[in-house]
């Protein structure tokens, strides 16, 4: 590596100082940071630790997971596709996977690959569909279908991963290959980008980050490695040093010494202001803006494009300079933390000649002021409970499975005096809130989705029949249905319910089918058929709120079905003939 211009090599102690400072305050373990400059990697820089128990020092080919700054990776694999003809990204998504679905049937139609790209198909972000780390691509596309939409398609900036989930399936289905292969072969192996994506390959990594997390009592603990299985959106692994031929590559505007491998026209429209995404916090800060795959804003006058990342144990941020034919991206491993803002701001500053701004100040302030309101939060969160109440059931009566056609399957079960919640992996004991509402503990460090709130509800006879949850704030809460228990799953119980039942002066039929599953004949009325619903209960489809009820005599023997009806509880008594 050649080495560092003088303006530069003068700016190392200040960034040694600065560095120092901000992996005090935000407890950060690690930091590693690299600059090009007109073609040439002018600055490698490491700093800490990349396994703080193991005391094994971070290089500047430390491997890091880059979180978000995948999408710009992902973008330029769909522009290669473009530059080829193979694909156009203002056709929509359903010409390249015709089962691609949205839950609006209008969005499904128009929905296009550039939509996905800039955050504008109107989905929310419906995170906790792949948080878990349980389902494939394939099934998180599928999943789309049943997920509510925030907001009209292109009418607002709705960050989605998901979406880039879909853009990476739409890579697959054009070019033929896995989204590794191509991002690999296409990109990275031609760029002389050693790069990785799953938790394997990141654990066999002879110079891999471990991630940390901070506490809400500001004190940092170890943390695993949570992969994200949205791959095209945030799963991409390599260290500060092979990040710098990405950005020699985006600054020459598609080549790599002396090859061209994606158009400049191509290139700029991906880091074109498409979508406004934010108005600036600080005056050095222009208006934020979405393209493809590349926000964009100005500062201090400076038109700048990049991305930033963020997950578990990770903060990462690349941002180039194109006026200045420069670049810089710092990695580090720790959630959360202002520290790679603070350093890509004092390298920005220094390449475009300006003075510093005291950004460590004001950082350092705002991080203080969020850790005394989250003490204040923490200590009025009991006022938000109503006093002295308790639930309207027996706990037993909550305990069951509750199914959601996206967001999957819970399990309620009791374990003394309380109820225990199991989602997809996750799982805790649940705290009474009010009423019929428990909430989820703050289990900081594991996939657990802290301190949500769960709300059971009931039918018009009392059974509890489903339950719900804010896993998605801009929607709607998610309502997962109770799932059938009890004799009416059994099929012992429905052949004895099969038979003649008299109302007045009518014969009502109950028969099975040839699966084994009841259906209702009532004079002069279509078949009906009974799904299990509840105990000993049957669900009448396709009537929505009509339900059939089995009751047995006192010889045990099913002597009566009991209709339930929003207007009214009409019995009809077993036929002796």
């Amino acid at each position: 590596m050649p080495a560092p211009p003088t303006s530069l090599a003068a700016l190392v102690p200040e960034l040694d100082a600065l560095a120092a400072e901000a992996m005090a305050e935000w407890k950060v373990p690690a930091v590693t940071l690299a600059v090009v400059q007109d073609g040439e990697t002018v600055l490698l820089r490491a700093w800490g630790q990349r396994d703080v128990e193991a005391a094994l020092p971070a290089t500047p080919d430390t491997q890091f997971l880059i979180c978000s700054i995948t999408k710009t990776f992902t973008a330029s694999a769909l522009a290669l596709l473009v530059d080829e003809g193979r694909l156009d990204w203002t056709n929509p998504v359903r010409d390249y996977i015709p089962e691609f679905r949205m839950h609006d049937p209008v969005a499904t139609e128009r929905v296009t690959v550039r939509d996905l790209l800039c955050h504008h198909s109107g989905l929310p972000r419906h995170d906790w569909i792949w948080i878990p780390a349980d389902l494939s691509p394939t099934e998180m596309m599928l999943a789309l279908r049943h997920l509510e939409l925030g907001r009209d398609i292109r009418t607002e900036f709705q960050y989605n991963n998901l979406a880039y989930n879909v853009a990476g399936i739409v890579i697959e289905r054009v070019s033929g290959l896995s989204y590794e292969d191509f991002i690999r072969t296409r990109l990275t192996d031609k760029l002389k980008m050693p790069v990785s994506f799953s938790a394997t390959e990141f654990a066999a990594a002879d110079d891999a980050a471990v991630p940390y997390l901070v506490e809400r009592n500001d004190e940092r603990v170890r943390a695993k490695y949570f992969p994200i299985t949205t791959t095209a959106a945030g799963a991409i692994n390599m260290s500060v040093k092979t990040i710098a031929n990405w950005m020699k590559f985006l600054l020459a505007e598609g080549e790599f010494e002396g090859q061209r491998l994606l158009s400049a026209a191509l290139i700029r429209q991906m880091q074109m202001p498409r979508v406004h995404e934010s108005a600036p916090e600080f005056d050095e800060y222009g208006h934020g803006h979405y393209g493809l795959g590349f926000r964009s804003n100005a500062y201090r006058g400076e038109w700048v494009v990049g991305h930033t990342g963020g997950w578990l144990g990770w903060t990462t941020q690349m941002r180039l300079v194109p006026g200045r034919n420069s670049g810089v991206a710092v990695f580090t491993n720790t959630a959360g933390n202002m520290g790679a803002q603070l350093l890509v701001n004092r390298v920005t500053d220094h390449l475009c000649g300006n003075a510093a701004v005291p950004w460590l100040d004001r950082f350092r302030d705002m991080h203080r002021k969020t850790l005394a309101q989250t003490k204040s939060d923490e200590a009025a969160k009991p006022s938000t409970h109503k006093p002295n109440t308790k639930p309207s059931h027996d706990l037993a009566d909550f305990c069951g499975a509750y199914e959601h056609p996206a967001y999957g399957r819970a399990v309620i079960t009791q374990a003394g005096d309380a109820l225990h919640w199991a989602w997809r992996g996750t799982e805790a004991e649940l705290a009474h809130r009010h009423y019929d509402s428990f909430q989820l503990p703050y289990v900081y460090g594991r996939l657990n989705p802290d301190d949500l709130v769960i709300s059971f509800a009931t039918d018009r006879d009392g059974n509890v029949t489903s339950l719900s949850a804010q896993l998605e704030p801009q929607v709607a809460d998610i309502v997962f249905t109770r799932a059938p228990s009890g004799e009416c799953m059994d099929a012992a119980f429905r052949k004895a319910c099969t038979g003649e039942y008299i109302r007045g002066e009518q014969a009502q039929i109950v028969s099975q089918d040839a699966e084994g599953q009841l259906n209702l004949k009532i004079p002069f009325q279509p078949l009906y058929q009974l799904k299990p619903y509840h105990g000993a209960t049957f669900a009448i489809a396709p009537l929505d709120g009509y339900r059939l009820e089995f009751r047995r005599g006192a010889s045990g023997k099913v002597e009566e079905a009991v209709y339930h009806q929003p207007n009214g509880t009409f019995i009809a008594k077993r036929s002796n003939a």
